[in-house]
């Protein structure tokens, strides 16, 4: 069993995830928790979809989590520096309040990327906390219009979730297809194809010129000159590591805090996961960030298991999931362009089906709609694809 003590910065699903999996991996001694939000950990993916429509519990602490004496919840509290010296690694909050530890998680999360202009009208709103949600779910209850830039994961759920609700709702993507640098453009064509089975008009090829308005946002005009008329706009164009605050430090930053496989950064003792991470991919052979729910957890044991001094594998292939106008979408593995697509379970004509991304014959990602066994199967045989060693 491990005593040591250990800050974790970050107070969402990473930072309560590697709470968890100290304690269940045998870990003892003190932990305090950082968190910048007033709000205990919430779950996020709700926020685009039924949180929009009326507060539901989102909650993830749990009563084994509120019974643990040896943890110290600071929330509403922010980091603002880190510093290492030979007696371990300290932690200064806005505040003055000085933490010591001999091990240190980083799980800051990232924060909305906006537009330079969204901040000079009302009506504009990005999402990713629940403050964000729930002043979003006000403006909509009042709006006829909705234009939603960006037609990735969150900006397609709010999408389905608006629509749902009969609000007139345009989507607005740079690119050919929505989806199309995860996906790929044939997988990111059909999923143009369920907005527009939805009443929902997708404009792609084209970026925002400006907001048009007084005080509060009345249309988005278009680089191709189109005006569409907006009573709400949503901005969903990815979201940025939050690493500022550590930029006076010894971490390695490019794109988030740049770890090797076992979440480990380039200090000894501080670990980084989730959405602020960048950690390498043995099987890509590069170093990647990944903003999601799976990622988050699986990378929480990871670093839990390196703190308590056990053992514990690399996280396996990527998955995610999203729900959009009542289907289920899923993606697991990492594709590229030159991948063959084969449907091995329906087709682009039907409404459910499994496509298989391969390369040199074996299969190399999954997707599917509305398709679980299949997508499971094929996510097994994924999963179970040798990769090289961790590093040591």
């Amino acid at each position: 069993m491990s005593s040591s003590s250990v800050v974790v910065i970050g107070a969402s699903l990473a930072g309560l995830s590697a709470v968890r999996a100290l304690r269940e991996q045998g870990h003892r001694g003190p932990i305090t928790v950082v968190g910048d939000e007033l709000h205990p950990p919430y779950d996020r993916p709700p926020l685009s979809k039924e949180f929009l429509h009326d507060d539901i519990d989102i909650s993830l602490g749990g009563e084994d989590d509120e019974a643990d004496a040896d943890t110290t919840w600071l929330l509403g509290r922010r980091a603002i520096e880190i510093s290492t010296d030979f007696g371990g690694h300290v932690v200064i909050l806005e505040d003055g309040t000085r933490l010591a530890a001999e091990s240190v998680v980083i799980a800051t999360g990232a924060r909305a990327r906006t537009l330079p202009s969204a901040h000079a009208l009302d009506g504009i709103h990005t999402l990713r906390t629940v403050d964000d949600a729930r002043a979003l779910r006000t403006s909509l209850r009042s709006a006829r219009s909705l234009v939603v830039v960006g037609a990735g994961f969150i900006g397609a759920e709010v999408a389905s979730s608006a629509a749902a609700h009969g609000l007139s709702v345009t989507v607005i993507e740079i690119s050919s297809a929505p989806l199309e640098s995860i996906l790929g453009p044939h997988i990111g064509s059909l999923c143009a194809g369920l907005h527009a089975a939805n009443g929902v008009r997708l404009l792609t090829g084209v970026a925002v010129d400006r907001f048009v308005g007084d005080k509060r946002v009345g249309a988005v005009q278009l680089t191709d000159g189109t005006v569409v008329p907006a009573d709400v706009v949503v901005v969903g164009i990815g979201a940025v590591p939050n690493t500022e605050w550590a930029n006076g430090s010894q971490l390695h930053i490019d794109n988030g805090f740049v770890t090797d496989p076992l979440c480990r950064t380039s200090v000894p003792g501080i670990y980084a996961i989730g959405d602020c991470a960048r950690s390498y991919d043995e099987s890509a052979g590069s170093h990647h960030r990944s903003e999601h729910w799976t990622n988050a957890t699986a990378q929480a044991r990871i670093a839990a298991a390196a703190i308590v001094g056990a053992t514990h594998k690399a996280a396996g292939a990527p998955y995610f999931w999203s729900r959009q106008y009542g289907r289920m979408l899923q993606f697991a593995g990492r594709c590229s362009p030159t991948d063959e697509v084969r449907f091995v379970e329906g087709d682009p004509s039907t409404a459910t089906f499994t496509a298989v991304y391969e390369r040199a014959g074996e299969p190399v990602a999954v997707f599917a709609i509305d398709s679980p066994r299949v997508f499971t199967r094929y996510r097994k045989q994924i999963e179970r694809r040798p990769v090289a060693a961790p590093l040591t």
